[in-house]
């Protein structure tokens, strides 16, 4: 037991153990993911589809707790609506990285995975010379609050039950390298969202190459040339509910002649 103060009160927390009862592994078949901004999160499963999970509801609160808390700071400290507004956007973020990580383990299930990759982002603000990286006042914003730590923990005890490992794996050049051909070039990501690979041609979603990339990194598997899915550049687009506090499919239009 013991007291811990979390910037406004304090909170007594208890510690205990508890055995819970692992799974056997769904299947043998490995998933990529990659973390970002536009989109939370991408993920490609070996021989199946490609999904990505938006994270606009996480931004918009975040944007709007944040107004909110600048908005009634009391000029001797933190006001009681401000703490409220910070504590209401502590326990949303903490309810969107839950449901997220329960559903993609879920999801990792019924696809048959044994293990996933996840790209390890615990020293992105981190610079080898000055040791934090300027990404620009918008970019700064965004990248201090992500909860890569968070999300990729609460994914791993999750993924443990089912009986799938969680592998953090580096990601050097997995955003510069086409996973059709293996060329790696800065330019092939043509806007944020799109990759064009210079060499063979192929056009994808970029950060669905870079879950592919980094799925490979467990398979050590060198890139297959033809991978003309659908998958790649259309993936599935998962979007979060809050009437449902789920993750709901977001339906694709029809083309008609």
């Amino acid at each position: 037991m013991r007291a811990v103060w979390n910037g406004d009160e304090w909170e007594l927390h208890i510690v205990c153990k508890k055995e819970i009862p692992v799974e056997e592994s769904p299947g043998d078949k490995t998933a990529g993911i990659d973390l970002g901004i536009s989109n939370y999160l991408a993920i490609d499963y070996e021989d199946g589809p490609s999904e990505l999970y938006p994270g606009n509801v996480l931004k918009e609160d975040k944007h709007y707790f944040t107004r909110e808390e600048y908005q009634t700071e009391g000029e001797n400290g933190p006001s009681k609506r401000s703490r409220n507004a910070r504590r209401k956007l502590s326990r949303r973020k903490d309810h969107f990285l839950h449901t997220l990580s329960k559903h993609i383990v879920e999801q990792c299930a019924e696809e048959g995975v044994e293990k996933i990759a996840v790209g390890d982002l615990s020293d992105i603000r981190e610079d080898e010379d000055s040791g934090s990286r300027n990404w620009g006042s918008s970019g700064n914003k965004k990248l201090h609050g992500w909860e890569f730590d968070r999300f990729t923990n609460l994914l791993e005890y999750k993924a443990e039950e089912h009986g799938i490992l969680v592998d953090r794996v580096d990601e050097e050049n997995t955003s510069r390298t086409c996973s059709c051909c293996g060329q790696i070039r800065d330019s092939n990501r043509v806007e944020r969202g799109l990759y064009v690979c210079a060499s063979c041609g192929v056009t994808m979603n970029a950060d669905v190459n870079g879950a592919v990339n980094i799925r490979r990194k467990i398979t050590q598997s060198p890139p297959t040339g033809d991978m003309s899915n659908g998958w790649l550049a259309q993936p599935g687009v998962f979007l979060f509910d809050r009437e449902s506090g789920r993750f709901t499919p977001r339906e694709r239009g029809v083309c008609k002649p």
